[in-house]
Order: C-alpha cells, then structure tokens, then sequence
C-alpha cells in the first residue's frame, strides 16, 4: 500500500543520506521523495511516497534516527498533495493551438516553443498530471520531468475548492487605517 509520509529534519548535510539507508536497510521502496526549507529555521521538509504495508512501521523506524524531528502519515483524505512537471511534446504550428488548449483546460503554462516542439509546466495533484499526460502524449513526449510530491495535512474546517465554488460569498475584506494615521 502507498503511504504519504512527512517528516521534519534537522538541517544537517547527513540527514537525507541518513533516512535513505534505513529506508534501504528496512526495504521500504520509495516512489517519490522530496526536500525543501521548513516553516521552522534549521529544518528541512522533507515529504516520502512510500510503498509499504503498514505506514506506523515505516515512522517508527524514522523516529529512531536523531535527525528526525517529527515525523506523520497523511491519510489520503486529510492531505494536499501536489506535483509539478515539465515536459517537452512534439508540436508542429498545427498542433500547437490544441496543446495550448490543454494546457489552459489543465491550468499549465507554455513555457517555451520552438520549430517542432513546446516546453509546458503544469502543476496540480499526482491524478491530475497523470490525466494530462495521458492527452499530450499521442502528439509525442519528447521528454519529461516531474517533482515528486509535496504534502501539507488539510485545515480541519477546510472544504475543497470545487465545494467554495458553490459557498456564499466570503465577506468584504476589513481596511484597517495605517498605523500613521492613529497615531496624532
């Protein structure tokens, strides 16, 4: 079973190295993997794809290591996940308007064109570049990059944007006067 799991950890140059082998050691296989800053000065985020049995075994085993600060599974519905691609797709001047299309369909960018072909970004959930990949790649995938995933746990009262969309309108943002002006 895939498991989302994110962890904080220190900001140390062997962190990474670190959770990769006891990954490897336990046999967890790992889809995708990600590292960035935190909210937190001096820890990283780092957010893992893990293919396993049982998520608690693979974070118990995380916990161990002292760089791990923290460490969570996001069940699938309490998590955001997102991914971005760039990909590179044969596309001829009669091609182009309908790969520009999808890409305004999927919420992508054209980054770039050239003689036979286009360089789109297209950032959204793992389902929705799969979905977008799946309609580019008849015109020719010339060559493809993807970031791994990136996971935040949702709000607790967060609705999804497909439901706000049908929300009563939020109320009109307060005006504070600037400090400057209380002041007197």
């Amino acid at each position: 079973m895939r498991h989302t799991i994110v962890a904080r950890l220190r900001n140390d140059p062997l962190a990474l190295s670190r959770v990769v082998g006891l990954l490897r050691r336990r046999g967890f296989q790992v889809e995708t993997m990600t590292l960035g800053p935190s909210e937190e000065e001096g820890a990283r985020r780092a957010t893992l794809v893990v293919e396993a049995a049982d998520a608690r075994r693979v974070i118990l085993q995380l916990r161990r290591l002292v760089d791990v600060l923290d460490v969570d599974a996001l069940p699938g519905d309490e998590a955001l996940e997102r991914e971005t691609a760039l990909l590179s797709v044969a596309a001829g001047a009669a091609e182009r308007p309908q790969i520009v299309a999808l890409c305004s369909v999927f919420g992508g960018r054209v980054l770039e064109v050239g003689a036979g072909s286009m360089v789109v970004e297209v950032t959204g959930s793992p389902s929705h570049l799969d979905r977008f990949l799946e309609l580019v790649r008849p015109y020719g995938l010339l060559a493809l990059a993807r970031t791994g995933r990136i996971a935040l746990a949702r709000s607790p009262i967060a609705g999804r944007i497909d439901d706000m969309a049908h929300a009563p309108a939020a109320p009109a943002p307060l005006h504070l006067a600037p400090a400057h002006a209380l002041a007197g």
